[in-house]
């Protein structure tokens, strides 16, 4: 013996039969909230703010980067470091 029962109702009117809470509200503030943190997040995202993020000194920076590096690469290039020349 099989028997099948159908319901045709709405989440809304099961969820009443079912004594289950009303969570529309809160699931509103939720997505309200992470909408409003990820419209904030994008602001970041722009080139400014990154270019502000990764070298915060500017190009003063990275500008004393080049001259290490090229420091570095005369020496090489010379034969040796500052320290054996003193030897």
């Amino acid at each position: 013996m099989k028997i099948s029962i159908d319901i045709d109702c709405t989440p809304e009117e099961a969820r009443t039969f079912l004594g289950l809470p009303d969570v529309k509200p809160m699931q509103d503030a939720m997505m309200q909230e992470i909408q409003n943190r990820m419209m904030s997040s994008l602001s970041a995202m722009e080139p400014e703010a990154l270019f502000k993020t990764w070298l915060p000194v500017g190009v003063q920076g990275w500008e004393q980067m080049q001259k290490a590096f090229w420091s570095q690469m005369s020496r090489a290039a010379q034969g040796g470091s500052s320290s054996k020349s003193k030897e």
